[in-house]
């Protein structure tokens, strides 16, 4: 192991078919990817079925986490997520819309990025600016990750223990602070 190894929190989604292929079919393959770009897949976590967020964008979602590790920046990481999306037709065409296959760069080891004063920026603006606003550069850790039982739920098979950087809450409390309805919405596969 090398000393620029970092861990990597992805979370994974789908609502679209892919040419014919599930969204929980287009999940699966996905994972063979992640050693071609330079990720060793050290976690995965069950899949779930999850409602469409935001409610009646679309079809309901399958969603996963999972736990990589590698020598990649986080930058070089972001940008191999994308590569792997493109592979599956991910088309970016409207924030928080459907896809095929969601790679979600959710934290690299205990990095904030680019700076805290960035990250409490994001994370803490307000929900009706969430869907018209996006940054134009990598947030780390991802700063939504307390608010979505979809990503919690998953991420806690992989990483409960994990703690975030900037909140000091682990994924287990993370979860534990969403509201129960949401909680029951993301059911296992």
């Amino acid at each position: 192991m090398t000393e620029n190894r970092s861990t990597f929190l992805v979370a994974l989604g789908s609502n679209l078919e892919n040419e014919g292929t599930t969204p929980l079919a287009t999940m699966q393959t996905c994972l063979t990817e992640f050693r071609k770009e330079g990720f060793e897949l050290s976690a995965i976590s069950r899949f779930f079925a999850t409602p469409c967020f935001p409610a009646g964008a679309g079809p309901d979602y399958v969603n996963a986490a999972v736990v990589l590790t590698g020598d990649l920046s986080a930058s070089d990481a972001l940008a191999a997520l994308h590569r792997i999306e493109g592979h599956f037709r991910r088309t970016r065409t409207e924030r928080w819309g459907m896809r095929t296959l969601d790679l979600d760069l959710l934290a690299v080891d205990q990095q904030v990025r680019p700076d805290r004063e960035t990250f409490e920026y994001w994370q803490t603006l307000p929900a009706e600016r969430q869907r018209k606003d996006s940054p134009d550069q990598l947030i780390l850790p991802h700063p939504r990750i307390q608010d979505r039982a979809f990503v919690l739920v998953p991420l806690a098979d992989v990483a409960r223990d994990w703690v975030h950087p900037a909140l000091g809450l682990s994924v287990g409390q993370m979860l534990a602070a969403c509201p129960a309805t949401e909680r029951a919405e993301v059911a296992a596969l």
